[in-house]
């Protein structure tokens, strides 16, 4: 019985939906974007793609940004959403979450 009460209660202080907090897609194919339009999304923000591949279920843009810096994008295939934005360095990996500022 204690057991039991002590699983209950780290259930009830970790919401189920942290156990699934990770950067998988979980989009039926159905509900797609087609490949052209993550395309036109890097073409759009000035990236020039190397590799467009599906990767846990989303997207995931390999290629470069507008001042020749190599970069990986993970979007959301239904929505088209930028969920992750890395830039990949020889000398190190800089992750952003989110789209890349413009500034």
């Amino acid at each position: 019985m204690k057991k039991t009460l002590t699983v209950l209660g780290f259930l009830a202080v970790f919401p189920a939906g942290v156990a699934y907090a990770d950067d998988d897609c979980f989009v039926p194919m159905a509900d797609w974007q087609p490949r052209d339009a993550v395309a036109r999304l890097a073409e759009e923000n000035g990236w020039s793609v190397r590799r467009i591949k599906i990767d846990d279920g989303c997207y995931e843009i390999d290629g470069t940004d507008a001042t020749g810096r190599r970069i990986e994008v993970t979007v959301d295939p239904a929505t088209l959403q930028v969920l992750e934005f890395e830039y990949e360095d020889d000398s190190h990996r800089r992750r952003d979450r989110g789209a890349p500022s413009h500034d």
